[in-house]
Order: structure tokens, then C-alpha cells, then sequence
């Protein structure tokens, strides 16, 4: 996960790199380990000249994953069993699959 830009003078020095790198607030967010939507959301805040420091104003919005904690899957491959919840990530259930026909 990308680091969120703490402040307005982090925003200002992170915007002022991007435009010195000559590529975009999100390319240069990307190449810095930054979240790209947080250093958006100041852009688009210091651009429409908002006073920043009155933090009510600036409300950054993250999408909460569902929370669906009931539901279970049962993967079978041969013999093997492999149960796991409706959070368990994709790519590493892959991977454990894989791991599993090789054996």
C-alpha cells in the first residue's frame, strides 16, 4: 500500500518534483511510493485555492473492503483440501494451488 502525503507543505514539495520531473503528479506519486489519489486530492484542493489548513475541509475517502466474514471456500485438488475465507487474496490462493499440483 502507498504512503497518503501528510500535509500541505509535503503536498506543495511532491507537486513541485513532479513538475520539475517533467511528468505527471501520479507518474511521479507511483515512482515514490506515494498514493496517487491523496496526492490528487491535494492537487485539486490547491488549485481551487481551499485553505488547507482548516482540515474539515480536505476529507480523503477510502473504499473499506466488504466484510463478508461468513462466507468459506473449499478448493480441492486431488487429495488436498484447502479451505479459506472470502478475504483470503486472490494471487496468493493461486499461488497455493500451484504449490499443491506440484507436490
Amino acid at each position: 500500500m502507498r504512503r497518503k502525503i501528510e500535509d500541505e507543505r509535503e503536498a506543495r514539495r511532491c507537486l513541485k518534483a513532479a513538475k520539475a520531473a517533467g511528468v505527471t503528479p501520479g507518474a511521479w506519486a507511483r515512482e515514490h511510493g506515494i498514493d496517487g489519489r491523496s496526492l490528487n486530492a491535494w492537487r485539486l484542493n490547491l488549485a481551487q485555492g481551499r485553505e488547507t489548513r482548516d482540515v474539515s475541509r480536505l476529507v480523503e475517502l477510502v473504499a473499506a473492503p466488504s466484510t463478508r466474514g461468513d462466507a468459506r471456500y473449499v478448493v480441492r485438488v486431488g487429495e488436498l483440501v484447502v479451505e479459506v475465507g472470502a478475504d483470503f487474496d486472490d494471487a496468493t490462493l493461486v499461488r497455493l494451488v500451484r504449490a499443491l499440483r506440484s507436490c
